[in-house]
């Protein structure tokens, strides 16, 4: 009985590599990227209308505001 000796050659490494690479390309090629429903923010306008705004386009402002500059805001308009 002989014994095969697989031998894994820097040429078969590559090309597997490369196959490997290539399926990875095709499944990122057919994965939907953009969200179909984005996430949308209800806000209140000055003038008392609400409205949805897309949640990307908003700065993401850590300072809150008290509930008295609420107040005065809301009897300024």
């Amino acid at each position: 009985m002989q014994i095969v000796e697989s031998k894994v050659t820097r040429r078969k490494l590559v090309g597997w590599l490369g196959v490997l690479s290539l399926f990875t390309m095709a499944g990122a090629a057919f994965k939907p990227w953009k969200n179909k429903n984005p996430k949308t923010v209800k806000m209140l306008t000055q003038d008392g209308t609400l409205v949805e705004v897309d949640a990307t386009l908003l700065a993401s402002n850590s300072k809150k505001i008290s509930d008295k500059e609420l107040q005065n805001w809301m009897k300024s308009k």
